[in-house]
């Protein structure tokens, strides 16, 4: 009887040393939770430098409005209208994995539904950015935009269920006092010959832009966690980038549908050959400001929607805020805005908050993979007595 336990222990050792084995390093054992999110990959950096890319379009904005551009809805489609330019990589991408089948390729009908309404929504909230482009300096409107990340990380408590650390906190503080500077600034950046009263409802209506797009943002991250989220060891791995890309082409299609019946409410089809007329650079350039403009929105677009489908809505709104700082720069060079010390100081606070947000992921990174590590040895010691018990 001793011998067939003593035998039988032996065996489970055995099993128990071979398990410990196959169990790659740095992932957790069976009996504990592995983690929902994966670690960052080159889909990841690809959308991050795609958002990078996309800085000409807040730029490129502003030089329609200064130069004579007054059509909101216009302003507004052209953030959203670059989506055709996706169909031909998606289609390819599609065709080369067909062998997994198409069908299972493409987005469940709810996530499409859901991705109409938010397309829909984020159009009213690129007319809301429109009329405080239209308004405001954009060295002013990129500050007052960077409040987007404390938008954001405030809805993705209430629908996603962030949890703010020490850091975070710290990040959302300063990134909201950073244009409250602005406001109580000696000139308040407001450009000569403009009305109070006209650059404080521009300060408004781009806090209001920021406000809606820090929503939009997070109710993406919902959208695919409740109708597009794959289960199971899938849902380790980044999604095809054809799922962003889908994701994308929905939400453009649908806002600009909305922003296409704004522009026929309001006369802009008949009024765009008259503003083209007098445009300060000339009719040529009028156009290829349009069409360059949403290039370059449709790559923040796509980058901005592959970091929420890839990672989460909170890293989606921190890369819009390293937006900030080429803003910022683009500004001063092309279009020679002022940069004061008001300026200076928000900027300043406004980095001082992304930094804090890095250095808190990265000590937070660190305790998840210490905290990995610590329920790995509990696991094999608990296991390790189990197959000790049968012995004695």
């Amino acid at each position: 009887m001793a011998t067939t336990s003593a035998a039988a222990a032996v065996s489970a050792g055995t099993a128990a040393m071979q398990e410990t084995k196959a169990m790659p390093s740095g992932s957790p054992p069976s009996g504990s939770a592995s983690p929902a999110r994966y670690r960052p990959s080159w889909l990841v950096i690809f959308s991050a430098c795609l958002v990078l890319l996309g800085a000409g379009g807040p730029l490129l904005l502003r030089v329609y409005f200064v130069h004579g551009g007054s059509r909101l809805w216009l302003s507004a489609m052209l953030q959203i209208s670059g989506w055709p330019l996706l169909l031909p990589p998606l289609c390819v991408s599609l065709y080369r994995s067909r062998r997994h089948g198409i069908l299972n390729l493409l987005l469940p009908r709810r996530l499409v539904a859901a991705a109409a309404v938010l397309g829909g929504f984020y159009a009213v909230s690129c007319f809301v950015y429109g009329l405080g482009s239209q308004a405001l300096p954009l060295s002013t409107s990129s500050l007052l935009l960077a409040t987007q990340l404390a938008f954001t990380a405030v809805f993705a408590f209430l629908f996603v269920g962030l949890r703010f650390t020490p850091f975070s906190a710290n990040a959302v503080v300063l990134l909201t006092i950073g244009p409250a500077v602005l406001g109580v600034g000696p000139s308040s950046g407001k450009p000569a010959g403009q009305s109070s009263k006209a650059y404080w409802t521009g300060f408004c209506e781009a806090i209001a832009a920021a406000a809606l797009a820090g929503l939009v943002l997070p109710l993406v991250e919902v959208a695919m966690a409740k109708y597009g989220r794959r289960t199971g060891p899938a849902a380790r791995v980044p999604p095809p980038y054809a799922t962003v890309m889908q994701m994308q082409a929905v939400m453009g299609a649908a806002g600009t549908v909305v922003c296409l019946l704004g522009m026929a409410i309001k006369g802009d089809f008949q009024a765009v050959p008259q503003e083209a007329a007098a445009f300060g650079l000339g009719t040529t350039k009028y156009y290829l400001v349009l069409v360059w403009d949403a290039v370059s929105w449709q790559l923040l677009n796509l980058g901005i929607m592959g970091l929420i489908t890839c990672a989460s809505s909170l890293l989606a709104g921190i890369m819009i805020a390293v937006l900030l700082p080429l803003s910022q720069v683009l500004a001063v060079i092309f279009l020679h805005e002022k940069f004061d010390g008001t300026k200076g100081i928000a900027l300043v606070l406004s980095l001082w908050g992304f930094a804090s947000y890095l250095y808190g992921e990265k000590a937070q990174k660190k305790l998840e993979a210490q905290r990995m590590m610590a329920e790995q040895e509990v696991a094999l010691a608990q296991k390790t007595a189990d197959v000790e018990s049968p012995a004695h």
